[in-house]
C-alpha cells in the first residue's frame, strides 16, 4: 500500500486484517455446516467472537488504556476517558451463516464523542476502506469522493430491512414505496459498515436505516464524511449513535432526500 497510513490507522488496520483472515477461514467451513439445524448458527456466533477477541488483544496491546464498545462483549471501560473503540467484528452475520461473501469487520476509533478513525473491511474481496479526521477517505490507494449526483431520478439509494422481532416495518415499506417512486432504485446488501463505505465511494447515491446500533455506523460515518458527504440522523443532528437512526448521502441531495424520507414516513 503506498499510500502511508499514520501509526494509529497502521494499527486499527492490522487488527482488522488479522481479524479477517480468522473470517476468511471459518466463512470456507459454512458450507459444510448448512447441513446442520443447530450448527451454522452456533458456529457463526464463534466465528464472531473469536474475530473481536483477536481485535481487542491487537488493539489492546498498542493502547492498553483505551475502552471499547463491542457487539459481543459489551461496554469495557479504560482508563483513558477519552479513547474507545467501537467494533463490530462481523457486520452482515446472516450474510456469513448463508455463504454471501458480503461482510465486514468495522473498527471505529471515538475520541471525546467524535470519530476520529475508521476501518471497514471486507476480507472476502479484500476491500479495505479507512479514514482519518481530516485526511479524508480511501480504499487501499484510491481517494474516495461520495457521488456528484444531484437529481434523485438519477440516483442508487441503499437501506436495511429490519428482521424478525425487530421493530420499523411499518415505516420502512411507507419509505421503500416512497424512495422507489422517484430514484434509480434501491439496494439492500446486508452490511451497513459497507452500505456506508459504498456511499463513501460514490457506489450509492444515498443510504438510510433506522434502529442500528452504533458499531454498525460508527466507521462508516467517518467515511463518508471524508469523503466528502453528509451524515445526520432523521431529524438533520449529528446524533445517529444516540438515535439509531442515520440518512448519508451527497450534499446536493441531502435535504430533498430527508423531506423524502420524512414525507413517506407520515404514511405508515
Amino acid at each position: 500500500m503506498s499510500n502511508r497510513l499514520s501509526p494509529l490507522l497502521t494499527v486499527m488496520v492490522g487488527a482488522a486484517e488479522k481479524a479477517g483472515r480468522a473470517l476468511r477461514r471459518d466463512f470456507g467451513e459454512v458450507e459444510n455446516l448448512q447441513v446442520l439445524k443447530k450448527g451454522p448458527a452456533d458456529f457463526v456466533t464463534k466465528a464472531d467472537t473469536k474475530a473481536e477477541k483477536i481485535i481487542v488483544e491487537e488493539l489492546q496491546k498498542v493502547r492498553p488504556a483505551y475502552g471499547f464498545i463491542l457487539e459481543e462483549g459489551g461496554v469495557l471501560e479504560g482508563s483513558d476517558i477519552s479513547n474507545k473503540w467501537i467494533i463490530d467484528p462481523l457486520d452482515g452475520t446472516t450474510n456469513f451463516l448463508h455463504g454471501i461473501p458480503h461482510f465486514a469487520v468495522s473498527i471505529a476509533l471515538e475520541r471525546d464523542k467524535r470519530i476520529e478513525a475508521a476501518v471497514v473491511y471486507n476480507p472476502i474481496t479484500d476491500d479495505l476502506y479507512y479514514a482519518e479526521r481530516g485526511n479524508g477517505a480511501f480504499l487501499r490507494d484510491s481517494r474516495l469522493r461520495v457521488s456528484g449526483r444531484s437529481h434523485i431520478d438519477e440516483s442508487l439509494f441503499a437501506t436495511g430491512i429490519p428482521f424478525l422481532g425487530r421493530p420499523g416495518h411499518d415505516t420502512l415499506i411507507a419509505e421503500l414505496t416512497g424512495v422507489m417512486a422517484v430514484s434509480s432504485g434501491i439496494r439492500r446488501l446486508g452490511a451497513a459498515a459497507l452500505d456506508l463505505a459504498f456511499v463513501a465511494a460514490g457506489r450509492y447515491d444515498g443510504y438510510w436505516e433506522r434502529n442500528i446500533s452504533s458499531w454498525d455506523m460508527a466507521a462508516g460515518i467517518l467515511l463518508v464524511r471524508e469523503a466528502g458527504g453528509i451524515v445526520t440522523d432523521f431529524d438533520g443532528r449529528d446524533k445517529m449513535l444516540e438515535t439509531g437512526g442515520i440518512i448519508a448521502t451527497n450534499a446536493s441531495l441531502d435535504r430533498e432526500f430527508r423531506q423524502l424520507l420524512k414525507k413517506s414516513a407520515k404514511n405508515a
